[in-house]
């Protein structure tokens, strides 16, 4: 080790010839270190029609007392780095891991960061040698958590290990923070966690610890849809098998232990079909709520009867919308969350897919429509005269040509992009989503005469379409691809490649709300779902600058409420007007425009151009520094990724500004005013100069055609020797004759690096 030069190792070296023997020294075994962790799958980045993904988190160790029980993240840095350069990182992933040490290495000697506070000093330098041992750091852990040996006993019971199926960070913190919890006897808790996000598979694991350590014996999981307890029961619960039955047709057959059941199977107006009650209040000791924003937060609903009657059970409640209004509440029931995992959170990691929001204003929503004295509408009725505005249409007044011209826009829109991808149009009622299933089969002539099933209306109300949801829902499933509906599939419907969600539905519900976006937010990497676009026609999409959108949920339940019969007000009730029927009226679009998702979780609503500005004069005061940045680069590509990361959209300002400008020129003339060159002008220029004139005909050839790529697609093909795999090189000869033209791979590259150079000279 003397004769090792550590500043001349690279940091995998610095942790496989120091941190690694230092660590398992301190009696850390195989199975309690894991090196190189993936924490998240990076954020994924919309470039027009295609995307990549942002860098993901890696910790370079991740240390566990079990499997399920991280304690620490140790941070390796090169040996040119000082001590702790690698703590503020370490630190980072500290409190994305829920883990209490942190610690960070040069290979000298470790820093160490308590944030327990049981050891009196924040940080600290210790030696090599002196790594703390699995036994001390845990023992520090419990001192810190509470857990005497009664507790430990139930929070080191272990996971159910599904290699299909490994959990994400933020998964095992919901889980570790129940069970401790219920250790400790808290007996309500609230897990908020967004859509698509596995609140399922947390519910799953938590009851599997809880039951293996025989904390708890008989469990009630509750749901208020079907579909919710089938997914549920043979996806993440399968497991249980024959220890796990279905409550249905009031049947009550006590000797199992996992009870799946939807609310309405268990309670009724009537004392005996309260089946519930068939049970002792004491028989089940867990009951898990899934969506617990619906019924369940009413004080006075049936299904809070429920929960109350299994009062002394331990009682979990899952969302990923906790509903807080005047009149109901979950915070007041279940207490404050104790995890909650966003969407803005989900996205940022790379686990949710972002989105497009494309916003659509018609004439007669923004200036209202008002009857011409004594009109009728298509039926002979005497329409009221008053103004008519969005709040009325397809509640009050239904003007059948903007129901056509919604049609018309959605059908456009898919025609654009695949007329075969998944979408959800929700409306104001079931009339309105019959209404527009008939406009869009009509605009979609060829396609429904191949199969009825191209466009359902799937709503609570209509059996036929009720029994094409698993299909729609299903990715195999080609059938149904439009879904028209009002309510029913709003929440607790798992569909993974749904990539359009249109809404032409008033919506004042900030829970509604949410509960919409996630029908969008799942990833199917293996049927090319990595995002989706909301088409809005009614303004909802406002909802996404109301703070409350991503914020943490706030008890704002008033137990005096003027209302006092329970009922939300987010629910949408119809009124008792008469419906007139218009068909003579035209409707015309006055404005379309697209908003993207922001790096910082924000829509970006002003134009691209605007965004990108700001955004690069930021980072570069002047054209000079840009191109100082550009020009020492060692590949343009990098910068070009970077700047996506951080929101700089080229594709879609390519768009806007003209297709075939290179991400340089774009940013020369958005953000410093410079004249544009299309990349097939920086091509010709570099053709007529003198530059090729030093190199061979054969290397010539391999230049121009270069050169030709760029023009075509851009500078990342220049920038790889891929790109000599592929035509019109591959008719030149394999990539290692092509670069003998060049008498070797350096030279080959300097010659690219030149081009390039001649390519960006202004």
């Amino acid at each position: 080790m003397e004769d090792i030069d550590k500043k001349e190792l690279s940091e995998r070296d610095i942790c496989t010839k120091f941190i690694t023997p230092a660590i398992k020294q301190a009696n850390w075994k195989e199975r309690q270190i894991r090196e190189e962790v993936k924490l998240t799958n990076g954020r994924i980045i919309v470039k027009g029609s295609t995307t990549s993904r942002g860098k993901p988190k890696r910790a370079d160790y991740v240390l566990s007392y079990k499997p399920n029980i991280p304690l620490a993240v140790v941070e390796a840095k090169k040996n040119t780095h000082t001590l702790g350069d690698g703590m503020q990182q370490a630190l980072l992933y500290a409190e994305m891991l829920d883990v209490p040490f942190a610690f960070s290495s040069n290979g000298d000697a470790f820093l160490f960061h308590d944030r327990t506070g049981t050891f009196g000093k924040v940080e600290a330098e210790i030696p090599l040698e002196s790594f703390p041992s699995p036994e001390f750091l845990w023992q520090k852990y419990c001192e810190w958590k509470g857990l005497d040996e009664g507790r430990q006993k139930i929070v080191t019971q272990n996971y159910f290990i599904d290699h299909r199926k490994s959990l994400r960070y933020y998964q095992r913190i919901a889980i570790n923070r129940t069970v401790e919890a219920i250790a400790k006897g808290q007996n309500r808790i609230l897990l908020v966690m967004a859509t698509g996000t596995g609140k399922t598979l947390a519910a799953f694991q938590i009851i599997w610890r809880l039951w293996k350590a025989g904390v708890k014996k008989r469990i009630l999981y509750l749901a208020d849809r079907n579909i919710l307890i089938k997914q549920t029961r043979i996806n993440d619960f399968k497991h249980f098998g024959n220890a796990m039955t279905k409550i249905q047709n009031h049947e009550v057959e006590k000797s199992y232990e996992i009870y799946l059941s939807l609310y309405q199977a268990v309670s009724g107006t009537e004392e005996d079909k309260n089946i519930y009650k068939q049970f002792s209040p004491e028989f089940f000791d867990l009951v898990i709520i899934d969506e617990c924003h619906r019924g369940s937060a009413a004080e006075d609903s049936v299904w809070r009867e429920i929960l109350e009657y299994f009062s002394s059970a331990t009682q979990i409640g899952l969302t990923a919308t906790p509903k807080e209004t005047k009149d109901v509440s979950n915070i007041h029931y279940f207490g404050e969350p104790i995890y909650t995992y966003s969407l803005k959170q989900g996205i940022e990691d790379g686990f949710l897919a972002p989105y497009r929001v494309i916003r659509i204003d018609l004439d007669k929503d923004l200036a209202g429509w008002r009857p011409e004295k004594n009109q009728v509408d298509r039926y002979g009725t005497p329409i009221e005269d008053r103004i008519y505005n969005q709040k009325d249409f397809d509640r009050n007044l239904v003007l059948e040509k903007r129901t056509e011209l919604v049609a018309k826009k959605v059908t456009e829109f898919l025609k654009a992009n695949d007329r075969f991808d998944k979408t959800i149009v929700f409306c104001e009622n079931i009339d309105h989503a019959e209404r527009m299933r008939e406009a869009i089969v009509n605009e979609n002539p060829d396609l429904t005469g191949e199969n009825r099933k191209y466009v359902m209306r799937i709503t609570g109300d209509n059996p036929e379409g009720k029994a094409e949801l698993d299909n729609f829902i299903d990715p195999e499933s080609r059938y149904p691809v439009i879904a028209t509906t009002s309510k029913l599939m709003s929440t607790g419907v798992d569909a993974q490649t749904c990539k359009l969600i249109v809404l032409d539905k008033r919506i004042e519900s900030m829970t509604e709300f949410k509960q919409i976006i996630g029908r969008g937010t799942r990833i199917n990497e293996d049927y090319g779902k990595f995002y989706f676009t909301i088409m809005d026609f009614k303004k909802a999409t406002e909802l996404f600058a109301d703070p409350d959108f991503d914020g943490e949920p706030v008890e704002i339940y008033d137990f005096e409420g003027e209302n006092g019969s329970g009922k939300s007000r987010d629910m949408d009730e119809e009124n008792n007007r008469e419906k007139y029927f218009v068909n003579d009226v035209d409707v015309d679009v006055v404005i379309e425009r697209t908003q993207y998702y922001g790096p910082d979780g924000k829509l970006i609503t002003e134009s691209l151009k605007d965004y990108t500005r700001k955004t690069l004069l930021k980072d570069f005061e002047s054209l000079d520094s840009f191109l100082k940045y550009w020009n020492e680069a060692e590949k343009k590509q990098e910068i070009i990724s970077e700047l996506e990361e951080r929101g700089v959209l080229f594709d879609a300002l390519a768009e806007e500004v003209g297709k075939d400008l290179d991400p340089f020129d774009l940013i020369c003339h958005v953000a410093f005013d410079r004249p544009p060159m299309s990349r097939k002008e920086r091509a010709d220029r570099v053709k007529k100069s003198d530059y090729f004139s030093k190199y061979g005909e054969n290397a010539q050839e391999v230049l121009d055609a270069l050169l030709d790529k760029y023009a075509d697609d851009g500078i990342e093909d220049l920038e790889s020797l891929n790109v000599l795999k592929v035509q019109p090189f591959d008719r030149m000869g394999t990539p290692l004759e092509i670069i003998k033209r060049f008498e070797g791979k350096n030279n080959y590259l300097e010659a690219v690096k030149g081009l390039e150079n001649q390519i960006y000279t202004l």
